[in-house]
Parts: structure tokens; C-alpha cells; sequence
């Protein structure tokens, strides 16, 4: 049985990040979407508890992909978990340079797990967690961008 992993941060999961969970879905037998608990990014808005429930909701429908939070390294999360790939998604240019530095690091610590990068549809290729964030901010409407579950607590979070 083939484990990946789709590590991120997740504040929140956009339409993008479900786009590539799903079609990793279709390449691997399980998908773990992997919340990371650590030092909250700078505008983080939702606790890793909310950020692990709302994926949780988004990925309810999908019988191969589950949710669970971690902390620490990647990779030791990936080997605790006995999973040999780790997915990571590409949006645009600039995403390609950070993820082969990401990468190159992943193999030089753990040579035995791969990463596979995923490009995002192109209808999800501006999305991004912090954008959906600001736009929701400032009243926005970014049902489009994200499940439904996720837009209403960015509503409820944010007093829209």
C-alpha cells in the first residue's frame, strides 16, 4: 500500500490545496493532508485545532484522504507514519525555486522518502491561504476559493 503525506500549514485549506490532495488521491492508495502545529506564520488566523477540523470537513467525502496534525521535521512526521512520498503543490514560478530547495533539503536528510510536486489546476494557480485571508478580511467574497465550511468560519472568524 502506497502512504503519501501533503504537508502545509493549511490556514486555511483553499480549493487548491483539495485540487491537489484529490488528484494525489489518484496516484497513491492514502493521502495523509498534514497539518503542521508549529510556530504560527505571521498573520495565521485559525489554531491548529480549527485548521485540522475544517480540513477534516473539506476531505470528508474522500475515502483515501484523512487529516492529522504534527510537529517537528517533515520527513520525521513522513517516517513516523511510514508514508515514502511527500506531495507538495505548485502554483506559480516562484513556488518552483522554494520547493526545489525544499526538496533537495528532504533528500539530503532523508534520501529514502520522494517528493512529488503536483501543478494546481489552473483555475486555483492565484489562490493562496494568505490572500483568501486578506480578501475574506476586507469583506471579500471568496466562496469560489474555498468548501463552504471554510468560507463561514473565515466569516465568523473575521466578524463578516
Amino acid at each position: 500500500m502506497s502512504l503519501a503525506i501533503y504537508p502545509g500549514t493549511f490556514d486555511p485549506i483553499t480549493n487548491g490545496h483539495l485540487d491537489v490532495a484529490r488528484r494525489a488521491a489518484n496516484l497513491f492508495d492514502n493521502v495523509i493532508v498534514a497539518v503542521y502545529d508549529g510556530v504560527p506564520k505571521r498573520g495565521a488566523l485559525f489554531s491548529t485545532d480549527e485548521r485540522v477540523a475544517l480540513a477534516t470537513q473539506a476531505v470528508a467525502a474522500e475515502p483515501r484522504i484523512t487529516v492529522r496534525s504534527y510537529t517537528g521535521l517533515t520527513i520525521e512526521f513522513a517516517r513516523r507514519v511510514g508514508a515514502r512520498v511527500l506531495v507538495r503543490g505548485l502554483r506559480i514560478g516562484a513556488d518552483f525555486e522554494y520547493e526545489l530547495q525544499l526538496a533537495h533539503m528532504y533528500r539530503s536528510l532523508s534520501p529514502e522518502i520522494e517528493v512529488v510536486c503536483l501543478m494546481t489546476s489552473a483555475q486555483y494557480s492565484f489562490i493562496s491561504s494568505s490572500l483568501i485571508r486578506e480578501v475574506a478580511g476586507l469583506g471579500g467574497d471568496i466562496n469560489e476559493f474555498v468548501p463552504p465550511p471554510v468560507a463561514a468560519a473565515l466569516r465568523q472568524k473575521l466578524g463578516k
